[in-house]
């Protein structure tokens, strides 16, 4: 009778800690040549091998959780897909938490070589079905997912979310023009910076190959050059230089512009790599997004996808969410910390309902 008693109250306390928490977590790192990559795969508690994703991240170094203005991003975008039954391996990005490597050295090659570790990790893993990982790339994790997929036969399906699918240096002009058109600054000055921006990534683009001493010689003349005329049109709106608060940060530019992941990026070409991509895509990008138009990126990923004969494109816009796809009043990078960090619910449901069925 005891031990009967015993039995029960062991059963009942594994069925509660099951619906308690229902999700596996595992804190891992493993290693592919001279990067060892920190990460967390959480996958549901259930019998047989399920599908999985691989979560990247977007410009600058993110951790695991994909924390952006106190927003875990690629968290809550875990928690979800697996309460779908779905696997998310979520990695550090190089020089990031437990991922070694310096973050500012690499370009976006370099990060598409990081994913591609992972994949070949979680193949590998137990319970995970390796004919059914998909990658979900944010941002220039967009770019990364497509990178990676037109070069490998064991991606099963990408989603792209707020994805860079234009030319670098287009991306560039339409995301300073947007920036600065929201900005709360003069029209006269908004004409400056629009100017001083198309000149210098006209620069940078055309002086690519050359090395980075001459590339910045070449980026210095042009912007003196400007400065001259700018001089002159402050002075025909009467403005006095002690009154002049312009400020083009020429330095800093140029020492960004000179680094190896500007250079890369601002050559990027998706017509490289998106007509070879033959597997389901799914691509959803924020109407109040200031960083990745949604329109010329959307239209592009399914141009090109089609161009090269993918008839599995599924591309949707978002209404009234930003970059970090927030609901959002202003969209700005500023109102960031003001809004309520939660992803709509129908951004969510479609990932999720696409991937099932995907990956039945």
């Amino acid at each position: 009778m005891k031990s009967t008693i015993i039995g029960i109250l062991l059963a009942f306390c594994a069925n509660y800690q099951l619906k308690a928490n229902p999700f596996k977590t595992d804190s891992l790192t493993y290693t592919k040549g001279k990067i060892t990559y920190g990460a967390t795969l959480s996958y549901p508690q259930k019998t047989g091998k399920v599908p999985a994703i691989i979560l990247i991240s977007g410009t600058g170094p993110q951790n695991r959780d994909g924390e952006m203005a106190k927003f875990k991003f690629f968290k809550e975008i875990a928690d979800y897909f697996n309460s779908k039954g779905i696997a998310v391996l979520r990695v550090d990005d190089r020089g990031v938490g437990k991922t070694t490597g310096n973050y500012f050295q690499a370009t976006t090659e370099d990060f598409a070589q990081d994913v591609e570790a992972s994949l070949d990790f979680l193949e590998k893993q137990q319970g995970i079905d390796p004919k059914k990982i998909g990658l979900l790339g944010h941002s220039e994790g967009g770019a990364v997912s497509f990178i990676v997929a037109s070069r490998r036969s064991d991606v099963a399906f990408v989603i792209s979310m707020a994805g860079l699918a234009t030319k670098g240096i287009d991306a560039l002009r339409k995301q300073n023009a947007d920036l600065v058109a929201t900005a709360k600054i003069p029209e006269h000055d908004k004409k400056r910076y629009n100017e001083i921006n198309e000149l210098m990534f006209q620069t940078v683009y055309d002086n690519v190959p050359k090395d980075s001493l001459s590339l910045a010689k070449a980026m210095q003349t042009t912007y003196d050059t400007w400065k001259k005329k700018d001089n002159e049109y402050v002075a025909s709106l009467g403005i006095q230089p002690d009154h002049d608060h312009f400020r083009f940060p020429i330095y800093s530019y140029t020492m960004q512009a000179t680094g190896a992941w500007y250079r890369y990026h601002i050559m990027f070409d998706p017509a490289l790599f998106l007509p070879k991509v033959k597997v389901p895509v799914l691509a959803l990008n924020g109407d109040k997004d200031l960083f990745v138009s949604y329109k010329e990126n959307l239209e592009n990923i399914e141009r090109l996808l089609k161009q090269g004969g993918n008839k599995d494109v599924t591309t949707k816009v978002i209404t009234g969410v930003n970059h970090l796809f927030l609901a959002c009043q202003l969209c700005t990078t500023e109102e960031y910390n003001k809004l309520h960090k939660q992803f709509p619910t129908s951004v969510l449901s479609t990932m999720g309902d696409w991937v099932l069925n995907h990956t039945k």
